[in-house]
């Protein structure tokens, strides 16, 4: 929203207010819902109340207005900010394992004053309204409420994969369910990065109704990420049998052949970010958005259940990388007589190329040689070399990216 109107100060400002006084009318009403809650809660109270600093933290936190802003460097200080801000509170305060209440209070005020850091700057430069301007904030409600949907959709089939592996399996397959996943996402977070730049930029061209600027910002978005998403995908799938016995140990080699299952998704989840996060959402087509995920939810609870009376732990990743085939195909053509799928997929084969040569030489490696850390950078090494060398001899469209970036940054 702030991408939209930021051209027009008088505008933005009006629209940071309406949805700042949203945003703060719905935390107080969390809070409210907490202290409810707090009321029946028989546990540790002392670790939730602690906890629940966060819940306050969230009414202060502005990054969404940098964010359509384009203004990156200032969130990325910020963040910088709270690391460096709790590891110092830590050090000076946490003296034993018992001060776990202390601990979490440091992390949440850490956070609480990290966003509050980012209010001076916006307040004097973005903040200032007209004296008769009305504000309508909630006007903001319903299209707020209608994104909240697939965050909760995603977090539902996310969790219900654990709880259902707990209930059918045991806990210990849940256990590795959540360390597959986490090491997988922790990749994935390279390939989505882009959609949380690009999306604002994306935004602002609609507002312009600049279409041919949009298509073409997507078109090598999704290049971009394709040339990073196989290679990951095939990267990890190609190093986990061993990097997850190394990573958490020996009692966790079940996590392996998990992880080479659930790799897919690094790709799956890539193009959804672009067409998804990086289109739909700009161009204001959130039903097409909201319908995509709630579509991977539903197909994943359907599979579950017999995926994971037959295949138990892999079965639950099967059923994962199909939700989110689903998602990413169903976004696909939604958008087919918008864009040009074949220009988008054009190069898409000198990278599925480039990556199936390297993952064969890597997981060769990794199936016959010692397993350990210093074998694994090897692999990763060869993996590299293997990959970049086949896309330069290709000439794949990554390669003039590149360059262009870098001519770039030497001018500067």
């Amino acid at each position: 929203e702030i991408a939209y109107v930021r051209d027009n100060k008088q505008k933005m400002a009006a629209t940071f207010w309406e949805i700042q006084i949203v945003k703060t009318v719905m935390t107080v009403v969390a809070y409210l819902s907490f202290v409810v809650f707090m009321a029946f809660y028989s546990g540790n109270k002392t670790y939730m109340w602690a906890q629940s600093i966060n819940v306050l933290a969230v009414a202060f936190d502005i990054s969404w207005l940098y964010q359509g802003l384009e203004d990156f460097k200032r969130t990325v200080l910020r963040n910088t900010f709270v690391k460096i801000t709790s590891m110092i509170a830590i050090f000076i305060f946490i003296k034993s394992p018992k001060d776990v209440a202390l601990y979490i209070i440091v992390l949440a005020l850490s956070t609480l004053l990290g966003n509050l850091t980012l209010w001076p700057h916006a307040v004097n430069n973005y903040g200032h309204v007209d004296r008769g301007t009305k504000l309508n904030p909630w006007r903001h409600f319903v299209p707020t409420v209608t994104m909240f949907v697939p965050q909760i959709a995603t977090q539902l089939y996310v969790q219900l994969n654990r709880t259902m592996l707990g209930l059918m399996v045991d806990q210990k397959a849940s256990g590795f369910y959540q360390y597959s996943d986490n090491l997988v996402k922790l990749i994935l977070a390279f390939v989505t990065a882009t959609g949380t730049v690009m999306l604002p930029h994306v935004a602002n061209a609609f507002a312009q109704h600049d279409m041919e600027k949009v298509h073409k910002m997507l078109y090598k978005s999704f290049d971009f990420v394709s040339a990073l998403a196989y290679p990951m995908m095939f990267g990890i799938a190609g190093v986990s049998l061993t990097l997850a016995p190394l990573y958490y140990s020996s009692k966790y080699a079940p996590v392996g052949p998990a992880m080479l299952i659930e790799s897919i998704v690094i790709l799956m989840i890539g193009w959804s970010n672009v067409i998804g996060t990086q289109y739909l959402l700009p161009v204001n087509r959130v039903k097409d958005f909201t319908t995509s995920v709630t579509i991977g939810a539903v197909v994943n609870i359907i599979l579950n259940f017999p995926f994971i009376s037959l295949w138990g732990l892999n079965g639950a990743m099967w059923a994962t990388v199909l939700s989110e085939v689903a998602v990413t195909g169903y976004q696909l053509y939604v958008v087919r007589k918008d864009l040009d799928l074949s220009l988008m997929f054009q190069s898409s084969w000198k990278y599925l190329l480039a990556s199936g040569v390297m993952f064969v030489a890597v997981f060769g490696m990794n199936t016959h040689l010692k397993a350990s850390w210093l074998w694994l950078i090897c692999e990763v090494a060869v993996g590299v070399v293997i990959y970049a060398g086949l896309v330069y001899f290709l000439k794949a469209p990554i390669i003039d990216q590149a360059k262009n970036l870098i001519s770039k940054k030497l001018q500067k």
